[in-house]
């Protein structure tokens, strides 16, 4: 594992000119890897049967991707269909290790994977666990509208097919696919043959994984299947506490029956309960304030710093300080598909219920000290306070009609679809006994006098000070939403060769959220926000004071002094309001695209798509704030009253312009796929941590610009490879907060000119697989070598701080990487049973995939910073039989 570097320009102890020369090393290293395992695969081959049978045809792969059955390689879409298979070989228990196989796709999870997770294509994707976005990946089960990547974060098991969508899918996918779709279909039951599997695992970290699954015919018309996985492993990250962290612990159970009355009509229902219970997840420090001394701890009377793991060697060992975290979720769904052939039409309803309920208890503060938690049953936690988490239930209707006409020149299709969606997220804070301590220690120093925190209430509160220990607070946000769209995709045959699509959807969007305050308590607030409103604390302390002492506790219903006129406090500062608000948008998304295929083996296509993504509402404390407070303060000082200003908790909805030209080609027994992109993104919703609280806007302008290419296919009877690689440019532009107001200008400025985060320049795939006779022994032999290449990238939102110099945030970036998976397997003569030996991230890279400012740590341009890392090296045997 190279360190991450210490800036956000230079990387640690190399020059820019010897990073470039390793990029372009590696890149060599890639090709020649492949090249090699390719001659000595097919060796083995040979010498596996020397008569092997002569080049054949390439087997058709069958994809949807047009809500079509239609082969892969015929239709103008950059999509990526990964069989069952695929996931098998390179480990892919979940969405999330995607990126092995498809470079364009990359996921990312932080405190919590049910609820803080991000996938993103090309570069784009929508970042952080604010309940009030939605991806702008959309992710599909079987037909079926996800709304929260955390929703659909469950086992892969008993699929046959995942098709990942590449650039904006709205048109026919529908809601929340600006940049891509992620397509999961499971297998359907069989109405003429009984059949079964189990896979039984076990790996290091005591890595236990249970698969199965069984169905067939239960009359001549009706058929069943019944599946299911449990994972369980220890935590990869140990802390200095004893915590630990990023464990595996799930389970998920689906059944299915399927009805097929006659010829014209069959109906499929399907139902699924999963349930997550996990220790999950720490961050480890990487980089600390040089306020944090054992020094200023002991001036503040704490025992230490809390902190002992930290840098680049405790981040290659996974060492972390906080104390033990919570996560999980109990998520249930139903849906039915039913399909009916008029003969000149088809008609397709796919309807769906599902109800997801999520949990976090988070030690925020990722140190050894008791300072805040959130979520219930934490170390610092206030007795009766209601669990932390989401609560989502969706109802979702889908109606089709396609066919043909003019002769079959015309394949048409029409369409409705409705969705309801009931949200409500709670979200706790409880400041604990070393809350004001620490918060002195690491972002004051001893300039005011041990624990200021805590002494200077006294000018609030009659002359007695006031401890912040045990303040909370649990604030309740919920959020209804409809959409209503109907929408037409349809393709013309102008000639034998030259085809025009065309497709266009109409969506309407409402959406009403609310903030309101469960429960609070927090003298230590209240008496701050007496003594900076009469005047009465030192002038430089006053916004420290409040900011630190309120922070993620601060009870809505406090007080401004009846000296400066009563009312909130809130009217004043720049804290938390309660709120209530009505969203409400449309949009037209359009396709055109134009494909020629001069022969069956190429197709050529160009394409634009107009994609939208709906706005609502920053579902965060932080959305509705005091955005003048200065000025208000002021007025109030010289007796000239200056009308307070908030903040609109509604985000505005996302838009994207996407160009794509397009080349498939079948050249033997290998297909070739290239194709060349740009979007252009409007409004981009984004949030960012800045060390107190999240803080949700949109970006006027994002682009991105690549190019993408896939080799897939066989090199002999039986060995395959697949080779991929994207380069994108997603990047804000220079102008990319040009119309900003005011107040939103600062925020986003200091983006314009930077790549976006976890958008590396270019990254790559490259896979080789033996499957075949091991000589003449009966037994089968599976061999599989996988490579996954990442340039580097930002693993921070902004890349700069706050401070006057606009100092570069410490180790912001994620160098180069290599990760390495290997396969090896054989099966027995009579095919019932396979023993694989497999490795993931065999080079043992322990990557970055998120940094960010830890809480209440440090001061602009002296900051500690902290990382969320991916899985590091995993091992272990897999059996599996099939009957």
């Amino acid at each position: 594992m190279r360190p991450p570097s210490p800036s956000g320009g230079k990387p640690l102890g190399w020059g820019r000119q010897r990073r470039a020369e390793m990029k372009s090393s590696h890149r060599i290293a890639l090709v020649a890897s492949v090249c090699s395992l390719a001659f000595a695969t097919q060796a083995m081959a040979q010498s596996g049967q020397a008569d092997a049978d002569e080049a054949s045809d390439n087997e058709e792969i069958i994809v949807t991707a047009t809500l079509r059955e239609a082969s892969v390689q015929d239709i103008p879409v950059a999509v990526t269909a990964i069989a069952p298979a695929t996931l098998e070989r390179q480990g892919v228990v979940d969405v999330k290790l995607l990126s092995t196989i498809s470079p364009s796709f990359s996921y990312q999870s932080t405190s919590t994977e049910t609820s803080g997770s991000a996938i993103r294509i090309r570069g784009v994707g929508t970042t952080g666990n604010n309940p009030g976005l939605e991806s702008s990946v959309g992710f599909f089960i079987d037909g079926v509208y996800q709304s929260r990547p955390g929703v659909a974060f469950g086992e892969l098991v008993d699929v046959e097919r995942l098709e990942v969508l590449r650039g904006p899918q709205g048109t026919l996918f529908g809601r929340n696919t600006s940049a891509g779709a992620i397509s999961v279909i499971t297998k359907k039951p069989s109405l003429t043959e009984f059949e079964g599997f189990a896979n039984a695992t076990y790996g290091n970290y005591d890595l236990f994984n249970l698969q199965a699954g069984v169905g067939g015919p239960i009359s001549e018309n009706v058929g069943f299947r019944v599946s299911g996985s449990w994972r369980q492993r220890d935590g990869v990250a140990k802390s200095a506490t004893g915590a630990t962290s990023n464990n595996k612990d799930r389970w998920l159970l689906r059944g299915q029956l399927y009805f097929e009355p006659s010829k014209d009509l069959s109906i499929r229902i399907l139902a699924d309960y999963s349930k997550i219970d996990e220790k999950c997840c720490d961050a480890v420090i990487i980089a600390d304030t040089t306020l944090a001394t054992q020094a200023n701890a002991t001036f503040h009377g704490l025992p230490n710093t809390g902190v002992s793991n930290i840098g680049p060697t405790a981040f290659r060992n996974l060492r972390t300080n906080g104390k033990q975290s919570f996560n999980g979720a109990d998520n249930w769904g139903v849906s039915g598909e039913l399909k009916y052939d008029f003969g000149g039409a088809r008609l397709t309803y796919i309807g769906a219920y599902r109800d997801f309920d999520s949990f976090q208890t988070t030690e925020v503060d990722l140190t050894g000290l008791k300072i805040l938690t959130q979520g219930a049953g934490g170390v610092s936690q206030t007795p009766g306070q209601p669990k932390m988490g989401d609560r989502i239930k969706t109802l979702t209707q889908e109606l089709r009609l396609q066919g043909d006409g003019f002769d079959g020149k015309l394949d048409w299709l029409v369409g409705a679809f409705y969705g309801d969606e009931d949200l409500t997220s709670v979200a706790t804070a409880t400041l604990g006994a070393d809350y004001q301590r620490a918060a002195a220690a690491f972002q004051i120093g001893t300039a005011a006098g041990p624990n200021p925190l805590f002494t200077l209430t006294a000018f609030g509160n009659g002359g007695v000070p006031v401890s912040a220990t045990g303040a909370h607070a649990a604030n309740q946000f919920t959020q209804s939403g409809k959409t209503i769209s109907i929408f037409t995709h349809n393709v013309f045959s102008l000639t034998d060769k030259l085809s025009l699509t065309l497709g266009a959807r109409y969506v309407d969007e409402r959406k009403e959220a609310a903030f309101n305050q469960l429960q609070a308590n927090n003298p230590a607030c209240q008496a701050s926000v007496n003594g900076v409103l009469t005047g009465s604390v030192p002038a430089a302390f006053r916004n420290t004071l409040v900011a630190l002492n309120c922070g993620r506790a601060f009870p809505v219903n406090t007080t401004a002094p009846a000296s400066v006129g009563g009312g909130l406090a809130s009217n004043f500062l720049n804290q938390p309001r309660e709120f209530a608000g009505v969203f409400k948008d449309d949009a037209l998304t359009y396709t055109g695209q134009l494909a020629f295929k001069p022969n069956s083996d190429i197709l050529l296509y160009a394409s634009f798509s107009h994609g939208f993504k709906s706005g609502g509402f920053n579902l965060d404390q932080s959305s509705a704030v005091l955005v003048n407070s200065a000025a208000v303060l002021a007025g109030l000082a010289a007796g000239t009253p200056v009308a307070p200003q908030f903040a609109d908790p509604r985000l505005r909805s996302e838009k994207v312009d996407a160009y794509e030209l397009g080349l498939k080609a079948a050249l033997g027994r290998l297909n070739v796929n290239i194709a060349l992109f740009h979007m252009d993104m409007t409004d981009f919703q984004l949030l960012e941590f800045d060390g107190l609280r999240f803080r949700t806007f949109n970006v006027p302008s994002v682009k991105s610009t690549g190019a993408e290419i896939e080799v897939f296919g066989k090199l002999h009877d039986y060995v395959s490879i697949n080779l991929a690689g994207t380069y994108a440019d997603t990047r804000f532009p220079n102008d990319c907060a040009i119309g900003l107001s005011t107040a939103e200008f600062p925020t986003v400025s200091t983006l314009c000119g930077s790549s976006l985060p976890r958008s590396p320049k270019f990254t790559a795939a490259a896979g080789m697989t033996y499957d075949g006779p091991l000589g003449g022994s009966g037994w089968q032999l599976l061999t599989n070598v996988n490579i996954q290449y990442s340039d580097s990238y930002r693993s921070t939102v902004q890349p700069r701080d706050t401070n006057a110099a606009r100092t570069p945030f410490p180790f912001g970036i994620q160098e180069n990487f290599f990760k390495v998976n290997a396969r090896v397997g054989f099966t027995t003569p009579d095919d019932r049973f396979t023993f694989e030996f497999w490795g993931l991230n065999l080079s043992n890279e322990v990557t970055q995939t998120l940094t960010g400012n830890v809480p209440l740590r440090g001061v602009p341009g002296n900051r500690a910073r902290a990382a969320f890392f991916e899985e590091p090296r995993t091992y272990g045997l897999t059996v599996r039989t099939k009957f």
